[in-house]
């Protein structure tokens, strides 16, 4: 069965937002590939930075519900950072922890023993 593509490159520089967004919506409720959203979603923020219309914030919901309820992937880890002014501070740290527990889990030991030996000299700590 082949599947159907939902937008080609000239539908997606060329259709309204509003349009855009009941397709992507669309798309991602009957097939839940997360990863094609987020390329999409991307694809109009390069629209935005090229052209004069606005996409600030599309599908802000469904941006928010990816990142934040579904199990990370490997797209998820790799696109997050485009989507930072979606979150405010503290869903941008919990989302950090969720999709890279290991390194948050090192650089919180790095932090911690950074603090335990700026408040110790360091004099003692080097050989004469």
């Amino acid at each position: 069965m082949k599947q159907e593509i939902l937008l080609n490159r000239r539908q997606l520089f060329s259709l309204t937002r509003k349009t855009l967004e009941k397709r992507i919506r669309k798309n991602y409720y009957q097939t839940g590939n997360e990863q094609d959203t987020i390329e999409f979603l991307i694809a109009l923020q390069v629209r935005e930075e090229l052209g004069e219309e606005d996409f600030s914030f599309v599908l802000e919901d469904l941006i928010r519900q990816i990142f934040l309820q579904s199990k990370p992937t490997r797209t998820l880890r790799r696109y997050y950072v485009f989507f930072k002014e979606y979150f405010v501070q503290k869903e941008w740290r919990i989302l950090s922890i969720r999709l890279f527990p290991i390194k948050t889990f090192i650089a919180e030991k790095a932090k911690q023993l950074y603090t335990q030996f700026i408040k110790t000299p360091l004099k003692g700590l080097v050989g004469s």
